[in-house]
């Protein structure tokens, strides 16, 4: 049974919950390995329908090969097929992957772009991808990331009711201070790791149940 009580407006449960959720995961960051900005946005795209640590399994042997934009963009499409193949639709992957170094050496000079506009003219990077690089290689919070895990905590915590990512992510910006986007994303990710799963979410262990409208009652830690 859904829980009928009365709860803080929006913002001010955000902002509690954005609190809590640092004290909770204080040392939460990007779960990718990478050393360059071009090695953070190829991670992140071989991310899509993958585990970070599965990527992260992969990405030693295709850095090591291709460690910047002018390696990726001249590797022998196969064998980046092959470098990646382990990360599943390897040849979409591959191909945006070379496609994106080859633009980012002939229109940015083998650096990664910096501008959201420039970031997103590349094959394989959409809004996600791009505000994960922007934060994470240059402290650039030009938005908020939605992947399936803030997508679905963010509707079950009561902040949108959408499901196409853009409208979650309007939706966030709205609520948020901007300091806070990237790191919002981050913990949320990690708090649906660990407690808020897709199918049997922990509602009876969750530090953020009393804020949650989502969470059944008698709420954890309640006498019933």
């Amino acid at each position: 049974m859904t829980s009928r009580r009365r709860l803080p407006a929006k913002k001010q449960r955000i902002l509690e919950i954005l609190t809590r959720l640092k004290r909770l995961y204080p040392d939460a960051t990007c779960s990718l390995d990478y050393e360059t900005p071009v090695q953070l946005l190829v991670a992140t795209i071989l991310s899509a329908q993958c585990t970070d640590a599965r990527v992260n399994k992969v990405t030693p042997a295709l850095f090591a090969r291709c460690p910047d934009a002018y390696a990726m963009a001249a590797v022998p499409l196969e064998e980046l097929e092959t470098l990646v193949k382990s990360t599943g639709f390897y040849r979409n992957k591959a191909k945006n992957i070379q496609a994106a170094c080859q633009k980012i050496v002939t229109d940015f000079g083998g650096e990664v772009p910096q501008r959201m506009e420039d970031l997103i003219s590349l094959a394989g990077v959409a809004r996600k991808t791009a505000n994960v690089v922007m934060a994470h290689a240059f402290g650039i919070n030009a938005g908020v990331t939605v992947d399936t895990h803030v997508k679905r905590l963010s509707n079950r915590l009561g902040f949108t009711q959408h499901s196409d990512p853009i409208k979650i992510e309007r939706d966030l910006m709205k609520l948020l201070p901007q300091p806070d986007w990237e790191n919002w994303s981050i913990r949320l990710i990690y708090h649906g790791r660990a407690v808020c799963m897709a199918r049997n979410p922990a509602c009876d262990r969750c530090q953020l149940a009393d804020l949650c409208p989502s969470a059944p009652l008698p709420l954890p830690g309640s006498s019933a």
